[in-house]
């Protein structure tokens, strides 16, 4: 069972996802110019939101720091052991194939024990790790190196139930692939539906405090921006997350949380200066039994603006029409979908889709995957 994920969403003059020279990030696509934003950035907005839709103890944390949280967590259950602290908690780290090393960051993380690279590890691994340390010490046991039975304990922590944001996104471990983690979900780099040319805006400041006979501008810069439609996409396998998390009601959670999380978020870059927070105009959520399907070719002829039409009208048109003309060339008749919409109902959205409120969305959905995991024992 899948959950397949379609929105329209306008955004402003923005700049949300630069890319090495400050720019928004673009691509071209059926022969034009289109903006871009990059998946990875709008996931990492999707793990900012689910903080506040799922206890953070079924969540992880990606990070060069997990020597210092599991630290932290080893003197927060053991204050006596505080200056033993740090060596357990490298000695359960390493045991997994990580490699530590000192942070050369500047300020306070300078110089404390880091890993070579970002790696996700569930709170609740923080948390077991810190016990698997705790008794190794009471236990009397050499932590200066792992031996393989205490390797095969750290194993287990990683093997366990996963974080429903580490089984939704994926884990890869470089140094330690037995604890990689497939990813239960997929999300599509955002491509706008039209056209666009890159602006760019000249501006000036100007010194508050400066004296009366030195006018002018104390500092002169530019900034890459651009406007359209982003046509965005991702979607999740349940069974995939069904299977890392254990449990059917966790899997309709975690994926109940990423249906809202992708429609609900957004990269947060240069939004100080553009104020270009918006939500999706158009959303289609459509859950199906036979494989996922991304109908970006829906727009590989850009939308063109008309007079007394807008873009993201013509593409929510264009967005019906494509996904009944899936439906009707492969027979792929869907579990079930619905569609949310902030302008007029759409009517070629409203032949393939039920038009509802997002509330309703949400738990109509919630309802269908609960049974249709039980139904499957």
């Amino acid at each position: 069972m899948f959950i397949d994920l379609y929105t329209l969403q306008n955004v402003p003059p923005s700049n949300i996802n630069r890319d090495d020279t400050g720019s928004p990030k673009t691509t071209r696509y059926g022969g034009v110019l289109r903006s871009r934003v990059s998946s990875q950035a709008w996931k990492r907005a999707m793990r900012e939101l689910f903080s506040s839709l799922l206890d953070s103890d079924k969540l992880g944390v990606r990070t060069k720091n997990a020597v210092s949280l599991i630290r932290q967590a080893i003197v927060d259950k053991r204050p006596d052991l505080v200056d033993e602290a740090d060596g357990l908690a490298q000695c359960a780290l390493t045991a997994t194939g990580v490699k530590v090393k000192k942070s050369d960051r500047a300020g306070v993380d300078n110089g404390t024990s880091a890993t070579e690279y970002l790696i996700f590890i569930a709170h609740r691994e923080i948390d077991e790790l810190a016990d698997l340390a705790i008794a190794w010490h009471d236990a009397g046991i050499d932590t200066a190196k792992p031996s393989a039975a205490m390797k095969k304990e750290v194993d287990a922590v990683f093997h366990g139930v996963q974080a429903i944001d580490i089984a939704l996104f994926g884990r890869m471990l470089a140094d330690a692939p037995d604890l990689n983690t497939d990813a239960s979900a997929q999300v599509a780099h955002a491509i706008s539906v039209d056209q666009i040319t890159p602006e760019y805006d000249y501006f000036t400041a100007v010194d508050d405090c400066a004296s009366n006979d030195n006018a002018g501008a104390a500092m002169l810069d530019t900034i890459g921006f651009n406007s359209s439609t982003l046509y965005r996409y991702a979607t999740v396998s349940v069974d995939s997350l069904q299977d890392q998390l254990r449990d059917p009601a966790a899997a309709v959670e975690g994926a109940v949380a990423f249906v809202e999380a992708f429609i609900r978020s957004m990269p947060t870059g240069k939004q100080n200066t553009f104020a270009n927070r918006t939500l999706p105009g158009t959303s289609v959520v459509v859950v199906r039994d036979d494989q996922p399907i991304n109908v970006v070719d829906a727009f590989e002829d850009p939308v063109q603006a008309k007079e007394g039409e807008s873009v993201s009208h013509q593409a929510a048109v264009r967005l019906g029409r494509k996904l009944d003309n899936v439906q009707t060339a492969y027979g792929d008749e869907p579990v079930k979908a619905w569609n949310v919409t902030t302008d007029d109902p759409v009517p070629e959205l409203d032949a393939i889709s039920e038009h509802v409120s997002f509330p309703v969305l949400k738990s109509e959905l919630k309802d269908l995957l609960t049974q249709a995991l039980a139904d499957r024992g």
